[in-house]
């Protein structure tokens, strides 16, 4: 009896424990989600959400007539892909490559410096980035002694632009992903090094036979959790860097949410663009994840 007393002590502490974090979700997540019902009206801010009138499927209907949707909706699905293609890779790459180095103090500052980018917030980075790419930046300037004779601004050139934020993106939060994978990577037994090296493997067919399918699926759950954010494009890196000249190819669903949603008042509108973006996130993490569940046995759930 007075162990079941424990137990149900221990539970309760645990509820405790848990209770803040239950409680940012339900006020923060959950409930706020009960506002996506203006979606299916012409909401007005001085009647509420209970006396607007219902439109219906109006605001979808708009949204795919909208001319510059398809242009906005077409450029977000670009620059994830870039982002993915490029970005997800990156952490996992450097992480094979760090785990190879052997003198522990160059491998401890290198995964330090590499790291701290994360830190710093989208204002100063993209402040460094653009000083970096202006007309009298250290980048025209390197390129002037190559013998380029008209500096180049980098930061209002179109074919740039998305290059720019893959790049700047993947810098920023590379060192972040490498944390995770080196993680994965001490797990790994070290016997099957051992025995690998007895069978003359070197160190290619050790990462390749053993390093990779034992840390697989870290790999896909951060894949999925990737995929499952792939209409999210981050908002405060492209509205740092954006401006008029580059707007019809950086302009992307969050900045045009917020242009026309917030600076607009049309907020039927985006919240409608919102759902639609959050139903095909939901499919793709739905689908992959089913995939990988048949595929590869690894999945989120």
């Amino acid at each position: 009896m007075k162990k079941s007393w424990n137990l149900s002590n221990d539970a309760w502490i645990l509820w405790l424990m848990a209770l803040p974090g239950v409680a940012y979700f339900i006020i923060f997540k959950y409930t706020p989600m009960l506002g996506n019902v203006i979606a299916f009206q012409e909401y007005n801010i001085f009647q509420g959400i209970f006396n607007s009138p219902w439109v219906g499927f109006k605001q979808f209907i708009k949204m795919f007539e909208y001319p510059e949707f398809m242009q906005i909706f077409r450029n977000t699905l670009i620059l994830s892909f870039y982002t993915i293609v490029f970005g997800f890779p990156a952490p996992l790459l450097f992480a094979l490559l760090l785990n190879e180095v052997r003198w522990m103090f160059f491998k401890r500052v290198t995964q330090t410096l590499v790291y701290l980018p994360h830190f710093l917030s989208w204002v100063i980075v993209g402040g460094i980035f653009i000083n970096l790419l202006s007309y009298d930046g250290i980048i025209n300037t390197v390129l002037a002694g190559f013998g380029l004779e008209k500096p180049i601004d980098f930061i209002t050139q179109s074919h740039y632009f998305r290059g720019i934020l893959v790049i700047t993106d993947t810098w920023k939060e590379v060192g972040w992903g490498t944390i995770i994978y080196l993680a994965a990577i001490t797990a790994v037994n070290p016997n099957l090094y051992e025995a690998a090296m007895v069978d003359g493997a070197g160190r290619w067919k050790q990462i390749w036979h053993i390093t990779l399918p034992s840390i697989m699926s870290t790999i896909i759950v951060l894949f999925l959790l990737k995929i499952g954010t792939f209409m999210e494009s981050n908002f405060e890196q492209i509205y740092i860097f954006l401006n008029p000249l580059v707007r019809d190819v950086g302009e992307v669903i969050d900045t045009y949410v917020f242009r026309v949603g917030f600076q607009g008042s049309k907020f039927s509108y985006t919240t409608a663009i919102g759902i639609f973006k959050s139903i095909i996130g939901l499919v793709l993490i739905v689908s992959l994840n089913n995939i990988s569940k048949k595929t590869t046995g690894e999945s989120l759930y």
